[in-house]
């Protein structure tokens, strides 16, 4: 009978650690970014800062997540007609917020292009 609670304590136990473990494993964080163009600078951050808010609510809505903490991470800019953008090309300052990190560069057909970045956690 002794050996019975044993195992049983022990299998709940065991129980217990994989729940634990799982409630872990589902919370995480992730990197978000949205990238727009303007005829200027404010026009281009306003966008790219709008657009990283619309992925932001599509990925809440996509993984049905109600609450999660934004703070500013810096975007691998995400050019439209270039495979990159070279260091000249940059216009500084970047703007950062305390929920985004924004940085322009001069655009190929648009005078300014922004990318936005944020890290959602949940």
């Amino acid at each position: 009978m002794r050996s019975y609670w044993r195992g049983l304590a022990l299998a709940l136990t065991a129980v217990g650690l994989c729940l634990a473990q799982g409630t872990t494993a589902q919370a995480g964080c992730v990197g978000l970014n949205g990238t727009a163009d303007g005829v200027n600078k404010a026009t281009a951050v306003a966008r790219s800062q709008n657009a990283l808010a619309v992925a932001i609510q599509e990925y809440k809505a996509a993984k049905r997540i109600s609450s999660v903490s934004i703070s500013a991470m810096r975007p691998n800019p995400q050019p439209y007609w270039r495979t990159s953008v070279s260091p000249d090309l940059y216009q500084k300052p970047d703007v950062v917020t305390r929920q985004s990190y924004t940085l322009c560069w001069s655009g190929v057909i648009s005078p300014t292009v922004c990318s936005s970045g944020a890290r959602v956690c949940w």
